[in-house]
């Protein structure tokens, strides 16, 4: 977006991160790994100003710096998380907001792990289509649809507070929803988010959680793949661009103190589609904050 690069000072409200990870363990749609750097070659489309939200320069409002990429080897995950939770640990600790762009879902838990040590009480909204939820095995610890079982058995974040919204389609075991409850969070399908409206939906997670730090995680496998095609793990009957962009709006008034936006895989985009969105949902979530209490 033309922001400039460097570390985060007292004039910088909210840093970007880029965390250029993946698992490698997909059976063939590996590629989240170059998220970052295309989210950022599209962000170039982006212009400053909203007439009709917010008539400023919202990105020198908030002195928002890219950091650039945490330094990481894509599918070396026990070597990864502590390099990510450390870069994250310097941006929250300058008093800036980390932003980072995946990676696959797996980068989630390191920022949150951060987030949670600075920010006691942390509550996790996580827009996905997928809970991430899932059981684990001492052989296979710690992959993309784990992240939020370790986080919620970890304390990273409180799970009796925490939402998974817009999830749907298939899994590859039984009882994920089951599991995800039983960690404490509460799931909203995608069926019942459309049915009940995101204004309402939204209302509801604002009064429970007040003024409580909030992890923002938006897989952009949120969006149906007609308009995200290139994502990870693709699930149809989801979001249109227009439908994530008033979803993101009815987060105002949260008190969101980190956020990450991941699975962009750009070797399964077109013409940059996703990266595209991506990007501007991360500008939408800018004028979210600039506007934070």
């Amino acid at each position: 977006m033309g922001v400039p690069s460097g570390l985060p000072g007292l004039d910088n409200r909210v840093a970007i991160l880029g965390v250029p990870f993946d698992c490698g363990t997909h059976p063939f749609r590996i590629g989240a790994r170059d998220g970052p750097a295309e989210v950022r070659r599209q962000s170039r489309l982006i212009r400053r100003f909203h007439p009709t939200r917010a008539d400023v320069d919202v990105l020198a409002l908030m002195g928002v710096v890219d950091c650039g990429d945490v330094v990481l080897t894509p599918g070396r995950i026990d070597d990864a998380l502590p390099r990510i939770e450390a870069a994250a640990g310097l941006i929250l600790d300058a008093g800036a907001i980390p932003i980072g762009i995946g990676g696959d879902g797996s980068t989630s838990l390191p920022l949150m792990r951060a987030t949670g040590q600075r920010h006691p009480g942390l509550v996790a909204l996580h827009i996905d289509s997928h809970t991430d939820a899932y059981p684990f095995t001492e052989d296979d610890r710690y992959n993309a649809a784990t992240q939020f079982t370790h986080a919620a058995l970890e304390g990273a974040v409180d799970a009796r507070h925490s939402w998974h919204v817009g999830v749907r389609g298939f899994t590859y075991c039984s009882g994920v929803l089951d599991h995800t409850e039983g960690l404490g969070f509460r799931v909203i399908t995608a069926e019942d988010l459309l049915r009940r409206g995101f204004a309402q939906t939204m209302a509801e997670f604002r009064d429970l959680v007040g003024h409580r730090p909030v992890y923002l995680c938006w897989d952009m496998d949120v969006f149906d793949p007609s308009v995200a095609p290139g994502v990870c793990t693709p699930a149809w009957g989801g979001l249109s661009a227009r439908e994530g962009i008033e979803l993101m709006r009815s987060l105002a008034g949260l008190n969101i103190v980190a956020a990450d936006f991941n699975t962009v895989s750009p070797p399964h985009d077109i013409q940059g589609m996703t990266a595209s969105l991506c990007a501007h949902m991360i500008m939408e979530a800018m004028l979210l904050l600039a506007s934070r209490p």
